[in-house]
């Protein structure tokens, strides 16, 4: 296969997922080490954009309007006007649908490189044959790479934490009650894609008060959309509840200064572990053999993965049709178990014993 040609100007549309966009950095990664010249910016919505200021790889980060759907197709011209703008002499496209190829073509980007997905192969001007098999999410991205003649590195998806940002959010969790000094853990109990990716917040409540017994305090984070859910568990709880008052740098900040984070498959279980926090993720409809957390570095801990062998997963499904067992089954002691290492071993020494800090 004849690599393609270093381009002076690359735009790289993202994914539209926080967690997907996290899982596509080995992949940005791969573009700066083959072409460390190349200008590579990145295309993302609004929603999504903020995370690639903490990536080293990208030079300029785009924010688009579309936001999937007929959003998208109503905002086209003001994106397709911003790409315009760039003078891109590539894009590369992460998404796999019709719309994001139309959308290069309209902002008259002369090379087009993505998979062949969605009837969209005539619009591109190199179409990447699909890795087989059922890859990690990070492998199919990083197959558009060696589908472009492009040698692969290793599957690590690392950020830059902002100087301050662990001390500032500290601040933040003071100000909402937490004691000086005291030890946390963070939870994300929240989760984008629906309901049935969700731990129930009664289990949560109950993680938190095993937590408390050890005198580690709980500190809940979350979108706005997870306001509700954080709620629920903060009136059965003492937790500190700062969802929705976080924003990117701040998060990134509880997660480095935090104990653990205990985090469904979500957005914030993708960047706890891209901060080199020491992640426990609760995995329920989705296939963690496909979205699992990476690591930051090679020496980063590895996430704790806690799920169920009921015979219905992965279903991939936003509500459960029948009740929801890949949760339920999941205790509250077998994910404390998992946090302090020792499942059936008493007497080892605790992660909770040591603070995380960025790698």
């Amino acid at each position: 296969m004849i690599p393609a040609n270093a381009p002076a100007r690359l735009v790289v549309l993202a994914p539209n997922w926080l967690g997907d966009a996290v899982m596509a950095l080995p992949l940005i990664a791969d573009l700066r080490r083959a072409w460390p010249d190349t200008h590579i910016a990145v295309a993302a919505r609004r929603a999504v954009a903020p995370l690639f200021a903490f990536v080293p790889e990208v030079a300029e980060t785009l924010a688009l309007d579309g936001s999937g759907g007929i959003g998208a197709v109503r905002s086209w011209r003001g994106d397709a006007a911003r790409l315009q703008a760039g003078r891109f002499d590539a894009a590369l496209l992460l998404p796999n649908s019709f719309l994001s190829a139309w959308l290069v073509v309209r902002a008259r980007i002369p090379e087009r490189w993505g998979y062949g997905r969605d009837l969209r192969q005539r619009l591109l001007t190199r179409v990447v044959p699909r890795p087989p098999g059922d890859a990690h999410q990070a492998v199919y991205y990083q197959g558009l790479a060696s589908g472009l003649g492009l040698a692969v590195g290793p599957t690590l998806a690392s950020l830059r934490v902002p100087d301050q940002a662990a001390s500032q959010a500290r601040e933040l969790a003071e100000r909402a009650g937490l004691p000086p000094h005291q030890r946390f853990v963070v939870f994300a109990p929240g989760a984008a894609y629906g309901r049935a990716k969700q731990w129930l917040p009664e289990r949560f409540a109950e993680l938190s008060r095993l937590l408390a017994a050890q005198d580690v305090a709980t500190v809940l984070v979350g979108a706005t959309g997870d306001m509700p859910a954080c709620r629920d568990i903060a009136r059965r709880t003492p937790a500190i509840d700062l969802a929705g008052q976080t924003d990117l740098a701040t998060l990134i900040g509880l997660f480095t200064c935090s104990e653990q984070v205990v985090a469904n498959d979500s957005g914030a279980m993708h960047l706890a572990a891209a901060v080199g926090a020491r992640v426990v993720a609760i995995f329920g409809p989705t296939n963690d053999r496909q979205t699992s957390p990476l690591r930051a570095t090679a020496t980063a801990p590895m996430p704790a993965i806690v799920s169920t062998d009921v015979w219905c997963r992965p279903c991939l499904l936003r509500e459960c049709p029948i009740d929801h067992r890949c949760m339920t089954q999941i205790t509250a002691s077998e994910v404390v178990n998992r946090m302090t290492g020792a499942p059936s071993t008493p007497g080892l020494a605790s992660p909770l014993s040591r603070t995380v800090r960025p790698q």
